[in-house]
């Protein structure tokens, strides 16, 4: 009987980390808030892997990891950048340059909303996936303050994170297919873009630690591109 509850669980320990965040995010500690995303990351692949493994998934719990996934993965990716936004403007006069990056919580829960609908989103997705977005977000301050003063003129700077805001929010609705990372056998047939997705994955990290992440992301879409024209011309 309890085996039933345990993915729920775990989405709830999603929430929580996400609630937190949200509490470091406004005391300024959006490192914080940055690791706790990461730590959901977790807890957000292992609900959905033990409900397939026990076979106890049900509607309950796919609208209990949505609306979790829109506090973790929508709204605190939003204040991270809000934060970051008023980092970049130098003055009060200009405080409302930061609202837009509360788009990014809007867009994830449109996204979020048409993933629970769309059944073409069974064995991939469309639009870029609220965890891919938030992990996207959270590598932000991270990048600022491990690397040099040149990343964070790039990082903390109002036009581009505005100009940031708004491709992701449009990319997380976008009809575009993309890969989902889900294994439905270990061979290589069917799995190539997969594969070759988590190879270039660990090279990057290796090579380029932290920084890896906003790459990672640009060539999971364009790896995703390339297999759907592949597919087509099959």
């Amino acid at each position: 009987m309890f085996l039933r509850h345990i993915p729920n669980v775990l989405t709830c320990l999603n929430l929580l980390c996400g609630c937190i965040g949200v509490v470091e995010a406004f005391h300024n500690n959006i490192v914080i808030s940055c690791g706790l995303i990461g730590v959901a990351l977790i807890f957000d692949f292992f609900d959905g892997f033990v409900a397939r493994i026990l076979k106890v998934s049900s509607p309950i719990g796919r609208d209990l990891d949505s609306l979790a996934d829109m506090v973790t993965f929508g709204l605190l990716p939003s204040i991270i950048i809000y934060q970051l936004l008023m980092q970049s403007i130098p003055d009060l006069m200009g405080i409302w340059k930061a609202y837009p990056a509360f788009l990014i919580a809007i867009f994830s829960a449109i996204r979020l909303a048409k993933f629970n609908n769309d059944p073409r989103q069974s064995d991939s997705f469309i639009g870029v996936p609220t965890p891919a977005n938030a992990l996207l977000i959270a590598s932000l301050p991270v990048i600022v303050l491990t690397q040099d003063e040149y990343w964070k003129t790039l990082i903390v700077n109002t036009n581009n994170l505005l100009i940031l805001t708004v491709v992701m929010s449009y990319l997380l609705i976008a009809e575009i297919k993309l890969i989902a990372l889900k294994f439905k056998s270990f061979g290589w047939q069917g799995n190539e873009f997969r594969y070759s997705f988590l190879v270039l994955t660990v090279l990057l990290l290796a090579f380029l630690k932290i920084l890896a992440v906003p790459l990672i992301l640009v060539f999971y879409i364009l790896l995703s591109v390339t297999a759907n024209l592949t597919k087509k011309s099959a």
